[in-house]
């Protein structure tokens, strides 16, 4: 799971992580930017406190799913649903890996944000164990986006629609 590659959002809308500045071209000539992008948790004075904390920039409710690796092994968690234009804290405490996976499905206007690695997932609210052979075990896998969070503690992922910019070409 070292290969890194941008997360991207099916239904025609492009997908980048704008901290890396990755882009992806459509046909149209525009280019439509990020819908993923990763921010560290500033701290605050006072007692320290370590989250990953969502924030859907959309207007729209959407379903997220997360994958990590614990001392116990591969996780993947699912589902938090995040109303339109709210951030909610989706795992409490200190992270637990240096990579996030994060999958999530747009409720209201379809579509997904998703990547290159590959974890298991379940209809309803789910905990699963090892991300090998998902189909085998009655789920069903998709591919879920990257994000190092190198050494923070804290950090909180902002999911938004693309933009239309024109293609400077």
């Amino acid at each position: 799971l070292k290969e890194r590659a941008p997360a991207r959002r099916r239904n025609g809308l492009g997908m980048t992580n704008e901290g890396n500045g990755l882009k992806r071209k459509h046909r149209s000539g525009f280019i439509r930017r990020l819908c993923l992008t990763a921010l560290t948790a500033w701290g605050t004075a006072g007692a320290a406190h370590a989250d990953l904390k969502l924030c859907n920039a959309t207007p729209s409710r959407i379903g997220v799913a997360l994958g990590y690796q614990d001392r116990k092994g591969w996780a993947t968690e699912g589902w938090w649903n995040i109303p339109a234009e709210t951030c909610e804290s989706l795992l409490k405490g200190t992270l637990p890996s240096r990579y996030i996976y994060v999958y999530a499905v747009d409720y209201e206007r379809g579509g997904e944000w998703f990547g290159e690695h590959q974890m298991c997932i379940n209809e309803k609210s789910f905990t699963i164990r090892n991300t090998r052979n998902c189909e085998g075990r009655g789920f069903r896998s998709r591919g879920f986006y990257e994000i190092d969070t190198g050494t923070s503690q804290s950090w909180t992922i902002r999911l938004s629609d693309p933009k239309e910019i024109k293609s400077e070409e």
